[in-house]
């Protein structure tokens, strides 16, 4: 299923109307799509490498946008809908582990989170779960889209036929890879952010949600 899904989205950067395409697949996978942007961003910043910085401020609102919708879903939707959307993207276990941090750090683990593999959508479903400020949320959204877009702007536009040939043959690699790195991507944004031992412990333990504060 992957694999058609991801040849799928590749054949979306060649579409005449390719900037869409991008914007869609940014404000999807914000909330609920499983294919990331950033293949299609890095071939668009490859054909026209004069536009990388446009091409990735696209993706960076379309994705706040997207990110928008995440916490709608977490906020009204979190017990009819977003359970079951979490359970399908494989992201239930790591869910209160978000939502501890979250709690824990606000606006600085999705900062962070910029330089990390954890999944955005996880980030912005947890942030409206927990009711968090939404300017707060949508400052650090800002910074951690635009982080993450013009890093695989620049990467691609220097490095990236090399990139796509990888992913191209190691598809399920990448992607098994990806899934396991998204526990070490809590690790290091607490490391990056400064947090305390005791908020660390008690957060890679977390195993059950508690409700938002009313």
């Amino acid at each position: 299923m992957l694999r058609p899904l991801y040849n799928w989205t590749m054949a979306k950067a060649a579409h005449p109307h390719a900037e869409w395409w991008l914007a869609l697949f940014a404000f999807v996978e914000a909330s609920f799509f499983p294919i990331p942007p950033h293949p299609v961003l890095g071939l668009m910043c490859l054909a026209e490498p004069k536009k990388a910085v446009r091409f990735a401020l696209v993706a960076t609102l379309a994705s706040v946008a997207g990110g928008l919708l995440g916490y709608a879903i977490g906020y009204f939707l979190y017990d009819t809908f977003g359970t079951q959307l979490l359970s399908l993207l494989g992201l239930t276990e790591s869910f209160p582990k978000a939502a501890c941090y979250l709690r824990e750090y606000g606006a600085e683990i999705i900062m962070i989170k910029g330089a990390t593999p954890i999944p955005f959508k996880l980030l912005t479903i947890t942030a409206g779960f927990i009711g968090m400020p939404l300017v707060t949320f949508v400052l650090a959204s800002l910074v951690s889209r635009s982080i993450s877009f013009l890093i695989v702007g620049i990467l691609f536009r220097l490095f990236g036929a090399p990139i796509k040939a990888f992913i191209d043959k190691y598809l399920g690699l990448a992607t098994a890879g990806f899934v396991l790195l998204v526990v070490g991507g809590f690790i290091a944004a607490v490391m990056l952010g400064g947090g305390g031992q005791a908020a660390s412990e008690k957060c890679a333990a977390a195993t059950a949600l508690s409700a938002p504060a009313s």
